[in-house]
Order: C-alpha cells, then sequence, then structure tokens
C-alpha cells in the first residue's frame, strides 16, 4: 500500500495533520511513501529522518544558485530515448518511470520520464546490441522493481540476448522501502539461473530503513547469487554523522550488504536544504575511516556532469 495523502501520512506517525501542514508544501513531485516505510519512522516525531525524506518541506520553495533540474547532466546523455550513456563500457536504462516513493532531494525529480516508456526499449536494446564497448547495463528509474514480474523477466530475456552484456546491475530503492514488492519469486529464480554477473545496488540513508522484512529479503537476494552493494546520499540534518553512517554499515553488513558509494547531494532545484559541504563530509569520512574496517566506508563522491566517472572528494582540510 502507497500513501499519497497528508491526512494519511499523519495517521501512520502519529503526527497532528494540522502540525504536517505547517511545515507541509504541495509541490508537482507529490508525497508518495509506502507504508512499510511509513511505519519505520518514529510515532510522533516531527524531526525523524526518514520523515525528513519522504514529506515535502516548505524548503522547496527556495531558489538557490547553482541548483537546476538536471544537475547531474543526464540529458546531455541521452543518445536515444530510454538509454543513458555517460561512461565507458556501461549504459543506463530508463526502464520505468516510476518509483515506490518520492525521495524529496532526488536528483531526478525533474527528469521527463514520459520519453521512458516500454515502447522505447526495442530502440535502446538495439543500441546496445549495436554497440560492443558496452559490457555492462544498468537497470535505473524510477525504479527498475517497480516493474510487473512478467516485464522484468522479459527485460532479462531480451538483456541476455546481447552477447557482449556481462553484467546486469539493477539500482532499486524498493528492497528497502517496500521489501515486499521487491520479493519475485520467479524473478529471483531467473536471477539465479542467468548467465550474467548481477548486482543490485540498494539505496539506503539511514539504519532505520532497515527491518527484519529487508534482511529476510536480502538473504533471499543472496541465495539468487546476487552480489549486494549499498549507495546512500549524505543529507543534512539526516545522515550528516558519523556514529550515523557507522551504525548504518554495520547494519548493511549485518544484512549482507556492503556500502559502495555515498553522494555527496547532486544540486537539484528544490533540495538545497539538504547540501552538506565537502569539509564537514570529509571530517566525517575521517572519523568513519578511523572507526571503521575499509571495507566498510562507504567512497565519498560527487557526481559531476561530463566527468567519466564519479570525482572522489579529496581532503581540503
Amino acid at each position: 500500500m502507497i500513501i499519497q495523502r497528508l491526512d494519511e501520512l499523519a495517521e501512520v506517525i502519529e503526527v497532528p495533520l494540522a502540525t504536517l501542514n505547517q511545515h507541509y508544501l504541495d509541490t508537482n513531485f507529490k508525497l508518495k511513501v509506502p507504508v512499510h516505510f511509513a511505519r519505520q519512522i518514529e510515532k510522533g516525531n516531527l524531526n525523524d529522518p526518514l520523515l525528513r525524506q519522504i514529506l515535502p518541506s516548505i524548503d522547496e520553495a527556495k531558489s538557490v544558485k547553482g541548483f537546476s533540474q538536471d544537475p547531474v547532466g543526464d540529458l546531455n546523455a541521452n543518445p536515444i530515448d530510454s538509454l543513458l550513456h555517460k561512461y565507458q563500457g556501461r549504459a543506463l536504462l530508463i526502464t520505468s518511470p516510476q518509483c515506490d516513493i518520492h525521495c524529496r532531494y532526488c536528483f531526478r525529480r525533474h527528469f521527463p520520464y514520459e520519453q521512458a516508456k516500454k515502447r522505447h526499449w526495442q530502440t535502446a536494446l538495439e543500441h546496445l546490441a549495436s554497440d560492443n564497448s558496452i559490457h555492462e547495463i544498468i537497470l535505473s528509474g524510477g525504479d527498475p522493481l517497480t516493474l510487473s514480474e512478467t516485464g522484468l523477466l522479459e527485460l532479462l530475456r531480451q538483456l541476455e540476448q546481447i552477447p557482449h552484456i556481462e553484467t546486469l546491475r539493477i539500482h532499486s530503492r524498493t528492497p528497502v522501502v517496500a521489501p515486499e514488492r521487491a520479493l519475485k519469486l520467479d524473478w529471483l529464480a531467473a536471477l539465479k539461473a542467468s548467465r550474467f554477473n548481477v548486482v543490485l545496488v540498494v539505496h539506503c540513508n539511514h539504519p532505520n530503513e532497515l527491518s527484519d522484512e529487508t534482511k529476510t529479503l536480502f538473504e533471499q537476494y543472496r541465495r539468487a547469487d546476487v552480489t549486494l552493494l549499498n549507495q546512500s546520499v549524505l543529507l543534512k540534518g539526516i545522515n550528516d554523522s558519523a556514529p550515523i553512517l557507522k551504525a548504518l554499515s554495520k547494519k548493511l553488513f549485518s544484512q549482507g550488504i556492503l556500502p559502495y558509494y555515498c553522494h555527496l547531494l547532486d544540486r537539484v532545484e528544490g533540495a538545497s536544504h539538504f547540501e552538506v559541504d565537502d569539509t564537514p563530509a570529509w571530517q566525517i569520512f575521517e572519523t568513519l575511516r578511523k572507526e571503521l574496517p575499509g571495507y566498510l566506508v562507504p567512497k565519498l563522491v560527487r557526481e559531476i556532469a561530463g566527468e567519466p566517472y564519479k570525482t572522489p572528494i579529496i581532503k581540503t582540510l
């Protein structure tokens, strides 16, 4: 079940509707949150870090220099509908225009998803088949796991017919926010039987997002021989502290997931209130490097439009 009305959210999190209304902004990028995720929010806590990720806030109305609708240059790397080709050897398929959750910091909140329809897949697949340099295909969106199981299986079948593709990478927030929707048994069986090296990159920002249900789900993906990684976004007032990120890394590892990337905020219009500057970000990660083994410290990076890879954040002190 998906919550899309403020009064429904108020009831689940036990915050008075009038109180939520004081902070709420009605925007084109609407409130959307699965009940599972909403139930992870601390009851009665208006400052809960999970709530702040999904509540459309009056802060989104701020106009801040340097923030834009296409902060990472997706549209310039969009050779044909539904396909992004930014990096050597890999390409990204906009598999679905839908997400199960609307994260307020989303860098694609303004993306023209009307292009990302299934009817464009054939053209994208033909492009992939014609380019022998592409060895990895990334399923993104929106969120690929919002597709029906039938749709996912058909897409997998078509991709497996392209001989030079070796790795299938799936980026999804669904396993964290709505784990029941990511438990597709035929899909898991197909991944296990696939010739691809399969990687699932989940998107989790705070340890409170992980639950008994996500642990059970990730066990199923591991049994399907899927490599599990996590990427997060460093968000002011949500996870911008070493203790929180340390707890996140440890809890991810307890559920079989390795931290992969922690992104500085992509400067998308409407999300400026989440930005953490480079220097405090580096200081947080200096602490993490001292307190965690290297395999539990994600790479702190920024995506810069036009660059051929994610840019590491170097020491600036």
